[in-house]
């Protein structure tokens, strides 16, 4: 494995999650990792000492998850330089969501184009509050902040984790995140249960959502943003998500944030900008465009860093006048 190997991966991997997203027919690791993290809560999250019981799941699932990938890529090498790649590839491709996230969230806006029903029905699929008493511009303005927010988790984060760590850094992280989206919520179930989980994504995702903002800020071409972004992303009951949000609430020049309700108790988010108002067609298509372009960029910049590298390297055995 080298760097040629590892650019060649992330390259390979991003055009088939730009081609093909997310099939509903062939198997995910997520998916897999779902089922492992209800394995481990239906057994421990019960009777006393929640708190440490979470935290040996949430540590042993994550620390088991880097040991495998990890063997699995340096196994996989070992048989064949193009074995690894490859195998390095499908789990960029596996760990990356552009495609998918986008796609959802274009269907809300096409669902609440049809009717409130569809488009309730619809951002269900992309949101874990309660849907349906929402209006049709809360559905739209859920699947926007979705956007956002999964910006960062499902696209920027991984891009992130594979350039510090490669194939074992992003696969990690997304049990991290799988973790946290299944039990880090602060209800009466998950409260001490998922606490460790949660505290492990608020750090795992603490630079990518402000990485997430930034990139946002500069496909935009405004720069100003920065300062909206400075006021808002901090009043976001989570450490992270407020960042993208924010950035996406001033391209748009709209409103985020207020009461959500999730398993039946509603939660009060602060409102991150002040300008209420209805979303229409221009608004999905300006999103989608900062998403990619966002995603790009990410990817252009990891490119240029391993190019650095490689200059770097052959620049040692080139002779000196």
């Amino acid at each position: 494995m080298d760097i040629t190997s590892v650019a060649i991966a992330l390259i390979a991997g991003a055009i088939l999650d730009r081609l093909f997203g997310d099939p509903s027919w062939l198997p995910h690791p997520v998916v897999g990792f779902g089922k492992m993290i209800s394995f481990f809560e239906h057994r421990l999250n019960k009777d006393s000492n929640k708190v440490q019981k979470g935290a040996f799941t949430s540590i042993f699932l994550t620390l088991m998850t880097f040991i495998i990938s990890s063997f699995l890529v340096i196994g996989s090498f070992y048989i064949s330089y193009w074995l690894g790649t490859a195998v390095m590839s499908v789990a960029v491709f596996f760990c990356l969501a552009g495609k998918t996230l986008e796609d959802e969230v274009a269907n809300v806006f096409r669902a609440a184009d049809r009717s409130l029903e569809d488009g309730r029905k619809q951002v269900s699929r992309i949101v874990g509050r309660d849907t349906s008493e929402l209006t049709d511009n809360e559905v739209r303005t859920a699947s926007l902040e979705t956007l956002a927010e999964n910006l960062s988790d499902g696209v920027i984060a991984p891009l992130f984790w594979y350039l510090i760590i490669g194939v074992p850094g992003m696969l990690t992280y997304k049990m991290i995140n799988t973790l946290d989206s299944m039990i880090g919520y602060k209800n009466e179930r998950y409260l001490d249960f998922g606490r460790i989980a949660a505290k492990t994504d608020d750090l795992a995702n603490y630079i990518p959502a402000r990485i997430t903002a930034l990139i946002m800020i500069i496909v935009s071409g405004r720069p100003s943003l920065i300062k909206f972004v400075k006021k808002y992303g901090p009043m976001h009951a989570s450490p992270n998500s407020g960042y993208p949000e924010s950035a996406l609430a001033g391209i748009l020049n709209c409103r985020f944030g207020g009461p959500h309700k999730y398993f039946g108790e509603t939660v009060y988010k602060p409102f991150i900008g002040s300008n209420e108002r209805d979303y229409n067609s221009n608004d999905i298509k300006k999103s989608l465009s900062i998403s990619r372009r966002t995603e790009l960029l990410m990817i252009l910049i990891i490119l240029a860093f391993y190019a650095s590298l490689i200059i770097q390297y052959f620049g040692k055995f080139l002779p000196i006048n």
